[in-house]
């Protein structure tokens, strides 16, 4: 894992706090219209279905209510950026949970349970309290920021296997690029290669001389959701390169080898 390194900025928790419930009953709507044929479908997702993964997305909501259920830790084990190097070592246990959740109830029963249940809990939950996750004990607040990942992601992975327009709340799908953004900047730090994904994020990565006025000698430029795909492999760098979705400038400015992020 890459060291962990000073959070590159802060989130507004109750903007954070609304993204993931407005996201959540974006994919709810969505799976409601879904028929026993279309859950039936294929995705991305290895041998994952629909169904799978629509209980995959409930379950990770979920998770913030039953976190917040249990005894708090005394100490903050992970930190946010630490959190998108980690997600690899659990893929395992993720599929056999995913599995059993499906297998429960029906999936509009799962989504209408924990909808009720975000509604909740989370309006004043405090950002600092600490949940103890699968990780160890992470803050509320930066929690709530990989579920927007969580959302953003497979909302995307949804609309892949049923063809369906999906809204995207815009703090959800900001706060998402966001973190992977601040990820490539831990997984390669140096200041050589500007990343820029409006209008949303722009860091700097990869070693190599500096930046420091001017326009930057290596340069990558991409829209959030291309970014996004590239970031957790649902897509690669030489595709979206030519398919222009990737403008690449500069000797430095080839991210290929170090996407993607998210296990």
């Amino acid at each position: 894992m890459p060291p962990a390194r000073k959070r590159l900025r802060s989130y507004d928790h109750d903007k954070v706090v609304a993204a993931v419930r407005a996201q959540f009953g974006h994919v709810r709507a969505a799976v409601d219209t879904l028929t026993p044929e279309q859950f039936a479908l294929p995705t991305r997702l290895g041998d994952w279905t629909v169904r799978e993964l629509s209980a995959h997305i409930a379950m990770v909501a979920s998770l913030v209510v039953g976190y917040l259920e249990r005894p708090e830790p005394e100490t903050v084990d992970l930190a946010l950026l630490d959190w998108p190097f980690a997600t690899v070592t659990a893929q395992a246990k993720v599929d056999e949970d995913t599995r059993a959740f499906a297998a429960g109830p029906e999936i509009g029963d799962l989504f209408a349970r924990t909808g009720r249940d975000l509604d909740a809990v989370l309006p004043g939950a405090p950002p600092a309290r600490i949940v103890p996750m699968r990780f160890g004990g992470m803050r509320l607040g930066d929690f709530l920021v990989t579920r927007t990942v969580e959302m953003v992601v497979h909302t995307d992975d949804l609309a892949d296997a049923t063809g369906l327009e999906i809204p995207y709340d815009r703090q959800a799908l900001a706060a998402c690029t966001r973190l992977l953004a601040d990820a490539i900047a831990v997984k390669a730090p140096g200041g050589s290669t500007e990343v820029r994904i409006p209008p949303y994020a722009v860091v700097q990565c990869v070693e190599g001389p500096r930046h420091t006025r001017g326009t930057p000698p290596n340069v990558v430029e991409t829209d959030p959701l291309t970014w996004i795909r590239l970031a957790t492999g649902r897509t690669t760098w030489a595709d979206e390169l030519a398919a222009a979705t990737v403008r690449a400038s500069g000797e430095r400015a080839d991210l290929g080898p170090l996407l993607p992020i998210l296990g």
